[in-house]
């Protein structure tokens, strides 16, 4: 078509032989090497070559699970993640993202695209998600859009464990949903330069804090003992 367009009847090309896997793989290769690929294309772009490769050679050996490193000899993920200068659970993790209801993985792709109008979520818990049914995912993104957050690793892995035990309900996603991060705990900040007059040069972050908690506790007493003196 670009040919036509700009008029030319005869081009350069290569024809090759390929079996159908030959011919994913080949597709496949030319796609991960662009420059800008969202996580989604990548989990479709290393289940189709894992497919193919697993066709191509025959192989009874494949599976998308970190177990596989028990496997004796090269398996077609091995060989993947040789190719690709990467680990075998890191391309195991790419293509347990398939596994994600559309919406969900749609945030995984906005972790790389940053739109501030949806919501985005790690590749890590999504990865814990995937592994969740899918009605049951479908529950979890209504707790996610109605409270405009998603869960952190932690919690992705506390609903992952209960629905592998039969418990995880619309009741227990919405508890663990509600649980409050590390990240959300308020932090109070003191310029180290207002402070610095009552430490040492070497004294720790640490030391700072124990002894600024310290001093607070003995000032309480303090006040607490002459509450009690003046009644």
């Amino acid at each position: 078509m670009a040919s036509e367009i700009v008029g030319l009847s005869e081009l350069p090309c290569i024809i090759r032989q390929l079996s159908d896997p030959d011919a994913v793989i080949a597709m496949v290769d030319g796609n991960i090497q662009r420059e800008n690929i969202l996580p989604s294309e990548r989990a479709k772009s290393y289940k189709m070559r894992l497919d193919a490769m697993n066709k191509q050679g025959k192989r009874t050996d494949l599976t998308y699970s970190p177990m596989a490193n028990k496997l004796k000899g090269k398996t077609s993920s091995a060989e993947l993640a040789e190719q690709l200068n990467t680990s075998k659970d890191q391309i195991f993790r790419y293509v347990r993202l398939n596994e994600l209801i559309p919406q969900i993985l749609e945030m995984v792709d906005n972790s790389v695209i940053r739109d501030k109008e949806m919501l985005q979520i790690a590749m890590r818990p999504a990865v814990e998600l995937s592994h969740i049914p899918v009605e049951q995912q479908k529950v979890i993104l209504d707790e996610m859009l109605a409270n405009d957050n998603t869960p952190s690793h932690d919690q992705a892995i506390q609903m992952r464990k209960s629905a592998d035990e039969g418990t995880l309900d619309e009741t227990m996603i919405r508890s663990i949903m509600q649980e409050i991060k590390p990240n959300q705990v308020e932090q109070l900040k003191i310029p180290k330069e207002k402070i610095s007059k009552f430490f040492p040069p070497e004294a720790s972050i640490q030391l700072i804090e124990e002894t600024i908690v310290k001093g607070l506790e003995m000032l309480r007493q303090r006040e607490r003992t002459r509450s009690s003196g003046a009644r």
